[in-house]
């Protein structure tokens, strides 16, 4: 069993910048792939970036066309983090922000791919 715990959330102005991370804990963190995802309200569960294992020490990361660019996903395994650096903000990415982790991913950018989640964090972008 995988427990995630999302930390960094919070009201931000439009332009600025928020890192989020995830602790993992209760499994082999450099075998899931991880990944993050958010939920405006109203609206369904929407991927906005993935990272897993590509082979050697490297490690494959993917992003949403609406992040990239501004998004940007990476690990610690040293730490069993992974962190979501989203820097020039829009209003539009408000929104509850959750960190999965799976084994056996094929894409990593569709939520009914990952086993875990965590309780999510809110991310507000005021205007």
């Amino acid at each position: 069993q995988v427990q995630l715990v999302e930390s960094g959330g919070g009201l931000v102005q439009a332009g600025g910048s928020l890192r989020l991370s995830c602790a993992a804990s209760g499994g082999t963190f450099t075998s899931y792939a991880m990944g993050w995802f958010r939920q405006a309200p109203g609206k369904e569960r929407e991927f906005v970036a993935t990272t897993r294992w590509s082979g050697g020490t490297l490690y494959y990361a993917d992003h949403a066309d609406s992040v990239k660019g501004r998004f940007a996903i990476s690990r610690d395994n040293a730490k069993n983090t992974v962190i979501l650096q989203m820097n020039v903000l829009k209003t539009e990415d408000t929104a509850v922000y959750y960190c999965a982790a799976g084994l056996g991913i094929a894409t990593g950018t569709k939520a009914r791919e990952y086993h875990y989640w965590g309780q999510g964090t809110q991310v507000t972008v005021s205007s």
